[in-house]
């Protein structure tokens, strides 16, 4: 069961049964094809209705799941010829987020994206992909460069939000974030973002403000993790999947409220079951979309921008 979530369990339990039927029969030199078809086919018709009703808490799940691919996976898979740069030139380099200058599909690029660890000590190292506000001036710092060299931007959003901590007050988180958002609303130049898993609060926003906005299948996009509305909300962090229904993360809410432009499509079950394919896949949205972008004039690039986020969040008065 390691890698899989409790909702898969009546498939990873067929499709063990599967394994250990073709290693047995390769051992005793017996053809099992006929059964092992039918067992196929049932198991591909129970993860068809497993992933075909998931509730919005169970893709919340899958976009926390600590195998999915992270920004640096997506640089390798989809061939950037990528040079990390360091340093906010303030105060630190914050691990939690990784950014640089690359060439990728005839172009030259700015990638700019959250780093997770993949365990406990990995995590720690990157601050669980949470930013501290040297990372958020890290970011900007390789925008402006983007912008003084012409280059368009590609961000890949995946933090459960900002880090809280005292450390974060004290040096300015909350102006570190603001001015990304002010700064991204009018940089010349096309900016592509991608919201590869968890895409929360601020600290997600903070490299988000983009011409266009892309999330794939199973990843999630709100203003507080579902535990924290929970908490507020319900007083209790354990309705979490209760919280999530409410708040509508995924990535179909999203495009039907107009917050996104394109849902990604992943391979069934998550891009961690496939990255290689699943960055294929987000590789060709990124180049179509960037392919429209660098046809537009950059004055009017950046007042469709301001447009497209004036016009988010509608009301009605009673």
């Amino acid at each position: 069961m390691v890698g899989w979530l409790e909702f898969e369990k009546p498939l990873v339990e067929l499709e063990t049964r599967i394994d250990e039927l073709r290693s047995f029969a390769d051992s005793q030199n017996i053809d099992v094809a006929r059964e092992l078809k039918r067992l196929e086919s049932k198991a591909e018709g129970l993860r068809q209705e497993i992933y075909g009703k998931l509730s919005r808490w169970q893709i919340t799940q899958i976009a926390r799941h600590p195998k999915r691919p992270s920004t640096l996976d997506y640089i390798k898979h989809m061939g950037i010829d990528f040079m990390e740069l360091h340093g906010d030139r303030r105060f630190g380099d914050d691990k939690a987020i990784v950014g640089g200058v690359g060439q990728w599909a005839g172009r030259k690029v700015v990638v700019i994206g959250h780093q997770k660890g993949r365990d406990t000590k990995d995590n720690i190292h990157r601050n669980f992909g949470m930013a501290q506000p040297e990372g958020n001036r890290k970011a900007l710092r390789l925008m402006h460069l983007a912008a003084r060299f012409n280059r368009p931007i590609i961000t890949f959003v995946d933090t459960p939000g900002a880090y809280p901590g005292i450390g974060a007050e004290e040096r300015g988180q909350a102006e570190a974030i603001a001015l990304n958002l002010l700064e991204m609303a009018r940089l010349p130049v096309p900016i592509v973002v991608a919201v590869i898993g968890e895409g929360g609060s601020g600290g997600a926003l903070s490299i988000a403000v983009g011409d266009r906005i892309l999330m794939l299948q199973y990843s999630i996009y709100s203003v507080i993790s579902p535990e924290g509305c929970a908490t507020i909300l319900y007083r209790d962090a354990a309705k979490a999947p209760q919280a999530a229904e409410a708040m509508k993360v995924t990535a179909p809410d999203l495009m039907e409220l107009g917050v996104i432009d394109e849902v990604v499509s992943e391979p069934i079950g998550g891009a961690h079951r496939d990255a290689v394919r699943a960055s294929k896949t987000l590789e060709e949205t990124i180049a179509r979309h960037l392919t429209e972008l660098e046809a537009i004039p950059p004055s009017e690039l950046v007042d469709r921008r301001l447009e497209k986020f004036m016009a988010m969040g509608k009301y009605r008065e009673i």
